[in-house]
C-alpha cells in the first residue's frame, strides 16, 4: 500500500510563498531583539539537516526517546490499545514513529507537516514498510486546529509529539499548541483522546551546549539555512558567511537559546524592506527548554491534558509522558 498523497493546508500567495513565513520573518527581524520561530527551520534542507543531527554523537535526545520507545512497548500497547489513529505532529522519524506504530498496532496514521516534500517522501517510507496500514499526509501548520482526513474522523485517537518540539515554544506558545492539539484531535466525554509526548530534561550545562553545538557543525548548518531560506522564497539579500551559529544556556528560562550573531556590521533586504545589523547583534531562531517533572506535567495541565504516565531513559536525560485530554476541552 502506498502513501496517500494527502492534503495541503498551508496558505500560500500567487508566487507560492507561505505567507506565514514571510510574516514572521518581517516582523521578527523588525524587533529589538530579532527573532524568526523555530518552525521556519524546517524547510526540506532543514528537516534533512535535523535528521543528520539526531544521529550526531552529542544529541542524546533521539538515542534517549528511542530507548524508551523499545523498552517500553509493552506497556504502551495496554495503556494505548490497538487501532488507534495515530496523529503525529510533525513528520516522521524514520527510527522513532515505526517502534511506536509496531507497539501500538493502530487503525490508521495521519502525519502533519509543514515540509510538503518532506513530509510526503517520509509518508512514501513509511508506507512501505506498514504495507497494511493507511497512510494519510497532512501538509499543514500544525500550531493552529488541523482538519484531520475523513478517513479517521470516527476513529478513537493518539496525538504523538516526539523529539521534544513543545520545548521549543514559550510557555504561553506550548499551551496555545497543546490546546489545538486537543482540538485537533476531538473526541467526547466518554472517549478522550491520548497524547505521547517527549520532553527533554534539565541536565549539565556541558552535555546541553554540545548538543546544539556539535564538533562537526551540523546544527551551525541547520541554523544558517534559515537565513539560504529567507534568501531563496523572500528576496532576500542576507549575507550567509557573515554569520556565526551560537548556542547558549539561559539559566533563567531553564534553556538552551540557538542566535545566528552577526559578525560585522551589514544592510540586506527582504522582500524589498531594507533592515540593519551591527556586528555582535543576534537573530534569535530557537528555543529548548529542559523540563523537571513538574514543570512538564504543570504545562500539560495548563494544555488541557491530564497525565497518566510517564517513562525516561536509563541515563534519566529524557522523558516520554502518557496523557489523557482533561474532562473539559478548555480546562487548566
Amino acid at each position: 500500500m502506498t502513501a496517500n498523497q494527502g492534503i495541503a493546508l498551508v496558505e500560500r500567495d500567487e508566487d507560492g510563498v507561505d505567507k506565514a513565513f514571510r510574516s514572521d520573518v518581517l516582523a521578527g527581524l523588525q524587533q529589538t531583539q530579532k527573532a524568526i520561530p523555530a518552525r521556519w527551520l524546517y524547510d526540506d534542507a532543514g528537516s534533512q539537516l535535523f535528521e543528520d543531527i539526531t544521529s550526531l554523537e552529542e544529541y542524546y535526545p533521539t538515542r534517549a526517546e528511542t530507548q524508551i520507545l523499545e523498552a517500553r512497548k509493552d506497556e504502551f500497547r495496554r495503556l494505548i490499545g490497538a487501532d488507534r489513529a495515530v496523529v503525529e505532529f510533525g513528520s516522521g522519524s524514520s527510527v522513532k514513529t515505526p517502534l511506536l506504530l509496531e507497539a501500538i498496532a493502530p487503525a490508521a496514521y495521519v502525519p502533519l507537516d509543514i515540509s510538503g516534500d518532506f513530509l510526503r517522501q517520509s509518508s512514501a517510507a513509511l508506507a512501505k514498510k506498514f504495507p497494511g496500514l493507511p497512510v494519510l499526509p497532512v501538509e499543514a501548520d500544525f500550531m493552529k486546529q488541523v482538519t484531520l482526513p475523513a478517513e479517521v474522523e470516527e476513529m478513537r485517537k493518539l496525538g504523538f509529539f516526539p523529539g521534544s518540539t513543545i520545548g521549543n515554544m514559550v510557555a504561553r506558545t506550548a499551551v496555545d499548541l497543546l490546546r489545538s492539539m486537543r482540538a485537533t484531535l476531538g473526541g467526547t466525554e466518554g472517549e478522550r483522546p491520548l497524547l505521547l509526548i517527549g520532553m527533554d530534561l534539565v541536565k549539565d550545562v556541558a552535555v546541553l551546549e554540545a548538543a546544539y553545538d556539535d564538533a562537526r557543525g551540523v546544527t551551525a548548518e541547520f541554523n544558517l539555512n534559515l537565513v539560504r531560506r529567507i534568501n531563496r522564497e523572500l528576496d532576500g539579500t542576507i549575507p550567509v558567511d557573515d554569520f556565526v551559529h551560537r548556542a547558549i544556556w539561559n539559566d533563567d528560562f531553564s534553556r538552551i537559546e540557538m542566535h545566528l550573531e552577526a559578525k560585522c556590521d551589514m544592510d540586506f533586504e527582504v522582500c524589498e524592506q531594507r533592515f540593519s545589523m551591527a556586528a555582535g547583534e543576534t537573530i534569535h531562531t530557537e528555543n529548548s527548554h529542559k523540563f523537571s517533572p513538574r514543570s512538564a506535567n504543570l504545562l500539560l495541565l495548563a494544555g488541557g491534558w491530564t497525565p497518566m504516565a510517564r517513562w525516561t531513559d536509563d541515563k534519566d536525560r529524557f522523558s516520554v509522558i502518557l496523557a489523557e485530554a482533561s474532562e473539559h476541552r478548555n480546562a487548566p
